[in-house]
């Protein structure tokens, strides 16, 4: 009951708001993205579009306000490869030969381009990013608690059921991706309460990736933890210390058959199971795919039916998002998602380096680039393994990366100058002022 009351309250309460502080309704319109009401609460909440309600009420209060600011900084690049992303995926569905699941896959994509395009212009301040920072956590984190109480419940629901429509292996990617940011918005927060919120959560999300069994979801929780110790600020023994306590409380929670299922993915060929055998059959179906169709790939979303043609059954995905989004949208369409992610990760990486030359920098944006390249990092090697073009938790924080790149601020030309004394000197000489 309590489910269906927050829901209504944040479709019908959230949409009124909207329509004068659109931001709101993309932080509605985010969370439901996330934790799906009708899911999470299936005996409560109805199959309704809930999330469309908040989305036209935000978009009717983004009108009134203007269409936001359109300046965005160094963002800009990011915002472009998501758009030709999202304008190749189009052109390819005009040439698919089945149009109905073409144009379902660019609508589905609509749903997540647009509110990006919408956050990026409504950002103009940093408290909105830890709101959007918070949301994310909070809805990724609930989700990931409610699992874990299905298993010590007795129902695995993580690994048998998966959530959304997602299975197990695409819950993964979504947990692993949240991981680092939780982590490091625990450490970026100055008030106790919150930083115990947000690591647990991160114990949550993780403990969600080791009970769905997913193998590559356990590799790239390694590869997040990995690369969030080395994304650590200037090693403060406490940080240090939290990370090493997750780290110890995963490896418990970890059972043997946690640890069997992992390693049975590193196995000789002639030990390896049907499954990750046929996985890695599939990538090479798919690259080999992509050779034959380099431009425009068979269609969105028409790997599962081009599949039978190499051997496989009707319906069946690629195991990879990269190699099937190569295989539906050719190479120039691979080429721009993996800059999408790609350029997020590197401009993100430059603030979080500038933050020790720059001490006059607010150390939360470092500290959100820390966030967002932790849970990306997780996210590309996860999606290596599960190919599902439909998650939106990973463009919601690349939302996070690119909006604190466009509210960085920019240097004052003679902060600047005052900063290079050689360079001043020099043109003093120069200019006969010397």
């Amino acid at each position: 009951m309590l489910g269906l009351i927050f829901t209504y309250a944040l479709t019908f309460g959230g949409s009124v708001v909207a329509l004068f502080n659109p931001f709101i309704g993309l932080l509605i319109y985010i969370c439901f993205a996330i934790i799906s009401p009708p899911s999470l609460w299936p005996w409560a909440v109805p199959q309704w579009h809930f999330a469309r309600v908040v989305a036209i009420a935000m978009l009717i209060g983004w009108l009134f306000k203007g269409f936001g600011q359109w300046n965005f900084g160094r963002s800009r690049s990011i915002l472009l490869a998501f758009s030709a992303f999202f304008f190749w995926a189009i052109l390819s569905a005009f040439a698919a030969s089945n149009q109905e699941m073409s144009w379902t896959y660019v609508e589905n994509l609509a749903k997540i381009f647009i509110p990006f395009v919408v956050g990026m212009t409504l950002i103009d301040s940093l408290p909105k990013l830890k709101q959007l920072a918070w949301v994310i956590l909070l809805s990724l984190g609930y989700v990931a608690f409610e699992m874990n109480l299905s298993y010590y419940q007795g129902y695995n629901r993580a690994h048998l059921l998966g959530f959304a429509g997602m299975d197990n292996n695409s819950l993964a990617i979504a947990m692993v991706a949240g991981v680092g940011l939780a982590f490091f918005l625990g450490v970026g927060t100055t008030k106790w309460w919150q930083r115990m919120v947000a690591w647990i959560a991160a114990l949550l999300m993780a403990h969600t990736v080791m009970l769905s069994f997913s193998r590559g979801g356990m590799l790239a929780l390694i590869v997040s933890m990995v690369a969030s110790f080395l994304l650590l600020p200037p090693k403060k023994p406490k940080h240090i210390l939290a990370l090493v306590i997750c780290v110890l409380i995963g490896l418990r929670l970890a059972g043997p058959e946690v640890s069997d299922r992992f390693l049975s993915a590193f196995a000789e060929a002639q030990e390896r199971d049907a499954s990750a055998q046929s996985r890695l059959d599939m990538w090479e179906d798919m690259w080999d795919s992509t050779l034959r169709h380099p431009v425009l790939g068979v269609g969105p979303d028409h790997w599962p039916i081009v599949a039978p043609q190499y051997g496989w059954e009707l319906g069946k995905e690629g195991h990879s998002l990269w190699l099937q989004t190569g295989a539906e949208l050719g190479f120039p369409g691979l080429l721009f998602i993996a800059a999408f992610y790609g350029l997020c990760i590197l401009r993100l990486w430059t603030l979080v380096r500038k933050r020790n030359a720059d001490q006059d920098l607010d150390p939360w944006f470092p500290n959100i680039g820390r966030m967002v390249i932790a849970g990306h990092i997780g996210f590309v090697v996860a999606a290596q393994f599960v190919s599902l073009e439909g998650l939106e938790l990973p463009y919601y924080m690349a939302l996070l990366g690119a909006g604190a790149l466009k509210m960085m601020p920019q240097p004052d030309p003679s902060s600047v100058m005052a900063r290079m004394p050689r360079f001043a000197a020099a043109t003093s000489v120069f200019l006969g002022k010397g």
